[in-house]
């Protein structure tokens, strides 16, 4: 014959299980209340124009806490300004969002980064230093290389 688990064994089963979940060597509390960004697949392609260039990358977040892209800078433009492109029409914002456990893609024909008042003409080969700023978390530089105009990076998909 076999014999069930009562309720308040089964309620004991259920308290010993979620104990484990609460181990404070599991890093669970560190990242609950920040952001947690990286800056990866930046590139910007060789400007067709003498005075204007877009750049691309992606802003991951491993933290718990949403964050926003407000500003960028770099030394090679007058101003570097935050483009979103809805039902295809870009138009500058003040900031784009950045999601807590999410990402931000900047990427041609979607939002991007518009370099403009260029004081020399990036060439393919060379790098770009941007700093880019967040609401809530420090800068970030990065140095984003200029590649071919035509352009396309691979999404490993």
């Amino acid at each position: 014959m076999r014999r069930t688990l009562g309720p308040a064994a089964l309620v004991i089963a259920g308290a010993l299980a979620l104990a484990g979940c609460g181990d404070s060597d599991s890093g669970g509390e560190s990242d609950s209340g920040k952001a947690e960004l990286s800056v990866g697949s930046a590139y910007m392609p060789q400007p067709v124009s003498d005075d204007m260039a877009a750049g691309f990358l992606t802003v991951t977040n491993k933290g718990g806490a949403a964050d926003e892209l407000t500003s960028v800078t770099s030394d090679i433009a007058g101003q570097v300004t935050v483009h979103e492109t809805v039902d295809g029409a870009m138009r500058e914002v003040k900031s784009l969002k950045i999601p807590a456990g999410g990402r931000l893609e900047l990427k041609s024909g979607a939002d991007h980064l518009m370099f403009e008042q260029l004081k020399r003409e990036p060439k393919e080969g060379q790098t770009v230093s941007v700093e880019l700023r967040f609401a809530h978390s420090d800068p970030v530089k990065v140095d984003m290389p200029v590649k071919p105009a035509t352009y396309t990076p691979k999404t490993g998909h």
